[in-house]
């Protein structure tokens, strides 16, 4: 199972985010924010942005709101987004 390992913001709606594969990845939750529901609205504001954490190995923010590694990691992949170190 994926999890996330570390994140860095990277702007006001973007982090770096590291998983437990060691593989990495600029991510923007700009898609979320469009969406402005009640959970994603408050990511609109950097300084709430910047309050995500990880909780159990998840994306997450202080509404609840969260997303998980696993997810996020599959669709960076078929992004082509994620970095791999090489062996």
């Amino acid at each position: 199972m994926i999890k996330l390992v570390q994140i860095n913001p990277d702007g006001d709606a973007t982090l770096w985010l590291t998983f437990s594969d060691g593989a990495t990845a600029r991510w923007s939750a700009a898609d979320y924010i469009a969406r402005d529901t009640v959970m994603t609205r408050p990511l609109a504001d950097p300084a709430y942005f910047a309050r995500a954490f990880i909780e159990a190995g998840s994306l997450a923010w202080p509404n609840g709101f969260e997303l998980s590694a696993d997810a996020l990691h599959r669709r960076l992949d078929s992004a082509g987004a994620l970095v791999r170190e090489a062996a």
